[in-house]
């Protein structure tokens, strides 16, 4: 034993300073010298020796190896072996395991609240014989050059005429609810009125409908997946794409909400529409 550890007193370079430079020193001769003679001589305890050398495994590897690749990393590195079960008790008595910050799941605000799914009221019939009986709205985007906004829009099935609108950068319930109090204060008594949109998180949200119950407004909501039972509010949005953004050399996103703005404007006040209907009445202007 003394013969043994002699022969370990006479490696060049012994280190005699930091317990980490005992720790590397030991395995660089970990398979020449037994490590409890090693030990001795450097006077440190294999716990001491076991908790440094895993730590600069785990250090290493940024706190994210669990046990069974510390038993990996012994094997390829040092050409240790050692048992899983036994680096799993050290690390855990040293508190060395492995941390991990897990990502919460959160709750999608954005949910569709299927409870507050009400019927199709329309179920495609879009004709109405007066205003301020059928209102139909929607959310769609503008998008240019990876800039997007979100318009939101009621019109009243009647004349196909914008009754409010709101533009926003951000697709939440607060741009459906800013459309639909504008609307409201516009019209002032939409009591009986049919409110009909699509399965959107806003329109199924518990605030819409508190909205709309206390001002007696009937929701009326299309089937999922289903677009064509939403077609009016949809072709309008697309006849606005069609005349602004692909008629148009824009070149910034507040250009292209400007020419929307306008171009509602002149929707409501100017353009020519026909009304969509069997019975041949010539087209005449809201009242304003």
């Amino acid at each position: 034993m003394e013969r043994k550890i002699w022969n370990i007193k006479k490696i060049p370079g012994l280190p005699q300073g930091t317990t980490r430079e005992k720790v590397t020193f030991i395995n660089l001769y970990r398979n020449n010298y037994k490590l409890t003679n090693m030990c001795a001589v450097l006077n440190i305890s294999p716990k001491t020796y076991y908790k440094y050398r895993t730590k600069e495994d785990t250090d290493y590897s940024k706190g994210t190896y669990g046990y069974r690749r510390i038993v990996e990393g012994l094997l390829l590195k040092y050409g240790v072996v050692m048992n899983g079960k036994k680096v799993l008790r050290i690390m855990k008595k040293y508190n060395l395991m492995a941390e991990y910050i897990r990502k919460s799941k959160k709750k999608n605000k954005n949910e569709r609240i299927e409870d507050n799914v009400k019927p199709n009221l329309l179920k495609r019939n879009f004709n109405t014989d007066a205003p301020n009986k059928i209102w139909d709205t929607d959310v769609t985007y503008l998008i240019l050059k990876g800039s997007r906004a979100y318009l939101s829009t009621i019109i009243d099935l009647y004349d196909r005429y914008v009754v409010s609108y709101k533009i926003s950068k951000h697709n939440d319930n607060k741009l459906v609810i800013d459309t639909l109090n504008e609307a409201i204060a516009k019209e002032k008594d939409v009591n009986g009125l049919i409110l009909h949109s699509d399965q959107g998180f806003q329109y199924t949200s518990y605030e819409y409908k508190a909205i709309c119950e206390s001002n007696g407004i009937q929701i009326s909501i299309s089937r999922k997946g289903t677009p064509i039972d939403d077609s009016p509010i949809e072709s309008r949005h697309a006849l606005l794409k069609k005349e602004t953004l692909y008629n148009n050399n824009i070149t910034s996103l507040q250009e292209y909400i400007q020419l929307v703005e306008e171009w509602i404007l002149f929707y409501n006040t100017t353009r020519l529409k026909s009304k969509i209907k069997k019975k041949k009445k010539a087209y005449t202007k809201r009242e304003k």
